[in-house]
């Protein structure tokens, strides 16, 4: 790798730690780059769709030129595997934040999940979680929750293209998903949740795949830092 190329335009496929956030991932990765290519102080870089710092896996980091893919990259499918949790809500629906509800789960059985899953296949109706970045009256939901602000959230149309579940350990259920751009996960357990009479929260979630590009292809920000400075 050469500044010219850095430039000129490179996709970086990176797989998030859990606890760093999107933004952390990016500013670690400009620091590396900078520092041993040094290139200008305000050299293009960005990520093609932000992931919790609950959540690991797949980060693709664009350079250069190649930041006008961004857009391109974001709109494709995305695949993730995870766990969730039943039998409890939580307002941020993962464990960002403490179960505030809890319910029972005696009635759940292997064929009442599988029957389940089957009504969150192709297109439906989604609430984004509170605890979102989206933008409501200029102010991103997560502080009108934060400040114990109660808001109507509109449904938005999202594609859930397969939904698998793949290891059943009451009150865990493991899964994997394929769904289309602005669909968020942590809705799909809490909503899983409730369709089985119960609750449910988002426990673990991986990125695998955005589009072609798989987590398999991808490397640690260490590592990543561990290749630049040997070369």
């Amino acid at each position: 790798m050469t500044a010219e190329a850095i430039l000129e335009g490179q996709i970086l496929l990176i797989d998030k730690p859990l606890n760093w956030s999107s933004f952390q991932a990016v500013n670690k990765l400009k620091y590396i780059l900078k520092r041993k290519y040094d290139l200008p102080k305000k050299f293009k870089i960005g990520h093609a769709g932000t992931l919790d710092p609950l959540a690991t896996g797949l980060l693709i980091v664009c350079t250069g030129k190649f930041t006008k893919k961004i857009t391109e990259i974001q709109g494709q499918a995305k695949e993730y595997t995870g766990t969730i949790t039943l039998g409890a809500t939580t307002p941020s629906y993962d464990l960002e934040t403490e179960i505030n509800e809890t319910f029972p789960t005696e009635h759940i059985t292997e064929a009442l999940i599988w029957e389940t899953t089957k009504q969150f296949v192709g297109e439906i109706d989604q609430k984004p979680p509170v605890f979102s970045a989206i933008k409501k009256d200029g102010i991103r939901l997560y502080e009108h929750a934060r400040a114990g602000e109660e808001v109507e959230i509109l449904s938005r149309k999202i594609t859930i293209h397969e939904f698998e579940i793949t290891r059943i350990a009451l009150p865990e259920i493991d899964f994997r998903v394929k769904c289309s751009k602005g669909t968020y996960i942590r809705s799909l357990a809490f909503d899983f949740g409730k369709a089985l009479q119960s609750g449910g929260y988002l426990s673990a979630l991986r990125r695998t795949k955005i589009g072609d590009y798989s987590v398999e292809n991808g490397i640690s920000p260490e590592k990543f830092e561990k290749i630049i400075t040997l070369e």
